[in-house]
């Protein structure tokens, strides 16, 4: 958990209660403020893409796990069928909005500096700098991390979660919070299956224990395998929102 965005503090004020219960309580309830602030930003963000008919979609994974290869993959797949537009989290660097820029789609990039996460201020900011009326479905790639990101609603009207085979099968068990939160994962860089140790089975079975209706999609941008799954279920969320 980091410092920078507060969210340990509840853990923290637990810890130390026995040392100044009064500070710690005042820790708390700062907590609670700035996670109430985040769900206001939130619920207008939210309300400013259905109004103008764009399918927010928050990203979530831990670093190197192909948010950036999948959102690429996307995009060659659905070339004058939906328009695509990104915001890139990071905490340095424009490396990933050069990538998506050179797709030609539009994109912000966000830099958080020290913050491990993106919040909705900073997407109600960014979204004040795309195109919104000329995109169908926005990416919110968010900062490589499987904790934090999950705490904080950005407006998005989907969440996903991706975990890469070379990470793991044991993830979600070990952390739950972005999981909790999504609405659908997706197991990425399965053209490495061969090469790797990891149960296909296990990741998806141990998230619908904790969120029972999410979508699964198993997804190699490499070879392209499950994107047109994927870019189905996203196109009938957009359908959704007319």
């Amino acid at each position: 958990m980091c410092e920078t965005c507060g969210c340990g503090l509840p853990e923290a004020a637990k810890r130390r209660s026995g040392e100044h219960p009064r500070e710690h309580v005042e820790e708390a309830v700062l907590y609670r403020g700035l996670l109430a602030a985040n769900d206001a930003q939130a619920r207008e963000n939210r309300e400013h893409l259905l109004a103008r008919g764009v399918l927010g979609v928050n990203l979530m994974s831990g670093p190197g796990a192909g948010k950036t290869s999948l959102i690429e993959a996307l995009a060659r797949r659905t070339r004058g069928r939906l328009r695509l537009g990104v915001i890139e989290g990071d905490l340095a660097t424009d490396r990933d909005a050069r990538r998506i820029r050179a797709l030609g789609l539009p994109v912000h990039q966000v830099v958080t500096g020290s913050t491990c996460h993106l919040d909705a201020a900073m997407v109600h900011d960014a979204l004040h700098r795309l195109p919104l009326d000329a995109l169908d479905i926005l990416f919110v790639e968010n900062v490589g991390n499987l904790v934090c990101p999950g705490v904080y609603d950005l407006g998005c009207q989907l969440d996903g979660v991706l975990l890469s085979v070379t990470e793991g099968d044991d993830k979600v068990a070990k952390y739950p919070v972005a999981f909790r939160r999504a609405n659908f994962l997706c197991i990425s860089k399965t053209d490495l299956l061969p090469h790797v140790s990891f149960d296909v089975s296990r990741p998806g079975q141990e998230a619908r224990v904790l969120k029972g209706d999410l979508e699964l999609f198993y997804c190699s941008s490499v070879t392209g395998e499950g994107t047109e799954a994927l870019l189905a279920y996203l196109e009938a969320g957009r359908a959704k929102l007319s």
